[in-house]
């Protein structure tokens, strides 16, 4: 199996800012219930949550001290939590995560985005 080229590291902030929008999307004029038992959006609302832990694994490290202010590790655990313990996903977090996390993740990703937008 062939290596990826690396990309550069502000290309996964991007992605961050994308991955967050469409999780919020997916749950716009739902509430938690509905959210919950519309497979697909829950589904495709997980998955874009596994991809913004896994973007934020390749930022580096000296970028994430620069940002104190993103939890950067909870983040990533979280991407962990989903993928290897897909049995016990806690669905109140899930969507606490939709209700708070990532509307107050989004400024602090797209300040990032315009600081280093070359």
């Amino acid at each position: 199996m062939s290596e990826l080229p690396s990309r550069e590291w502000r290309f996964y902030i991007n992605d961050m800012i994308l991955f967050a929008q469409k999780a919020l999307r997916y749950s716009i004029n739902l509430d938690q219930e509905a959210f919950i038992a519309s497979e697909m959006n829950y589904d495709a609302t997980l998955r874009n949550l596994e991809l913004i832990g896994e973007a934020a694994t390749h930022i580096p490290d000296e970028i994430r001290a620069t940002y104190p202010d993103i939890p950067w590790r909870q983040i990533i655990a979280t991407r962990n939590r989903l993928i290897h313990g897909y049995l016990g996903i806690d669905n109140d977090t899930v969507w606490s995560i939709l209700q708070n996390d990532l509307p107050a993740l989004l400024p602090h990703l797209e300040a990032i985005q315009k600081a280093h937008s070359q």
